[in-house]
């Protein structure tokens, strides 16, 4: 039987319900744990003659609470010590369990990029989602957004991310790279790509369709003579935003057509919003492509559950 701290027990006392608190308890119900394990299993350490690994649940947990509350390895390991309702989402008692340390919390997101394991979980919420009939196929919405990088040359390299690369957007310049996403029209992702800033949003535009759907909505970025012929062969009908070009400016029609088109893509953006204004991936946390692709493949299946939640929660909870 497990002791039961004072801490726990004041815990338990307390009369608010905090917005944390009602935010774990509804993700706690809505992933689809047994799945997600059973990918991971394979590739998690076994225990053996040394030192038991920890229970693999517990290490997903907490990869979902970096994902939530934009937490560094060494900032996991202090919200453990720090926060109950943490601990708690995570199964934790202070007095029976120890606190994985940032080394091991370390290891365990390393494993999940050497195997692409987010890749799988996303993959695994998609087809949860399409099970659920949560995820619609008759209309692709594409867009992008860019996570900026470190442009400082103050570390101890003295260089920037060779990886990440510099493009203007209006009269601003970004150094990052670029999340493009193909999603359903209520704006659930079902397809990723990413690349670095300066790569032309145009050119993954064929890599964001699933190839079932039936029209196409984007902004001017995905606009070309060769992309709306592309979709044509295909059966697939664009209504991707026409834009100007050097002495051909756009019609009253063309532009009243765009601001018609803007309003149905318009939920395209909902993602971005949950992932960089809601968990603060606005700023890329690790150098190169590879390790941010992997942060970015388990975020939007966690903003995926995250916005159909309460479709996919039992009644009255």
């Amino acid at each position: 039987m497990k002791q039961t701290t004072f801490a726990s027990l004041a815990f338990e006392s307390k009369k608010k319900l905090t917005r944390r608190e009602r935010f774990l308890a509804e993700m706690d119900q809505v992933v689809p744990w047994a799945r997600l394990l059973k990918l991971i299993a394979p590739h998690y350490p076994k225990a053996g003659n040394g030192r038991a690994p920890m229970p693999l649940e517990t290490m997903l947990r907490i990869y979902f609470l970096q994902q939530w509350f934009n937490l560094s390895d060494p900032a996991a390991e202090d919200s453990l010590y720090d926060i109950e309702s943490m601990r708690r989402f995570c199964g934790i008692e202070l007095s029976d369990n120890a606190v994985p340390d940032e080394t091991t919390i370390l290891n365990f997101r390393r494993l999940l990029e050497r195997h692409r394991l987010t890749e799988a979980t996303f993959q695994a919420v998609r087809q949860l989602l399409e099970e659920k009939r949560l995820l619609l196929k008759a209309g692709t919405l594409v867009d992008a957004t860019i996570i900026n990088a470190p442009s400082s040359t103050k570390n101890e390299d003295r260089s920037r991310d060779p990886e990440m690369t510099q493009t203007k957007k209006g009269n601003q310049w970004y150094f990052g790279m670029k999340v493009h996403i193909g999603t359903d029209r209520k704006g659930i992702v079902h397809t990723i790509t990413t690349t670095t800033a300066r790569d032309a949003d145009i050119t993954q535009l064929p890599e964001l369709l699933h190839g079932k759907e039936s029209v196409v909505h984007g902004d001017r970025g995905y606009y070309s003579h060769d992309a709306v012929d592309h979709l044509r062969r295909r059966g697939i009908r664009s209504r991707l935003q026409k834009r100007a070009s050097s002495g051909h400016p756009l019609s009253r029609t063309e532009k009243a057509r765009n601001k018609k088109w803007s309003s149905a893509r318009a939920f395209v953006e909902h993602p971005f919003h949950v992932i960089k204004r809601l968990w603060g991936f606005a700023k890329v946390r690790y150098r190169g492509l590879a390790k941010n692709t992997a942060r970015v493949f388990a975020l939007l299946a966690l903003a995926n559950l995250y916005r159909v939640r309460h479709r996919l929660l039992p009644h009255g909870a």
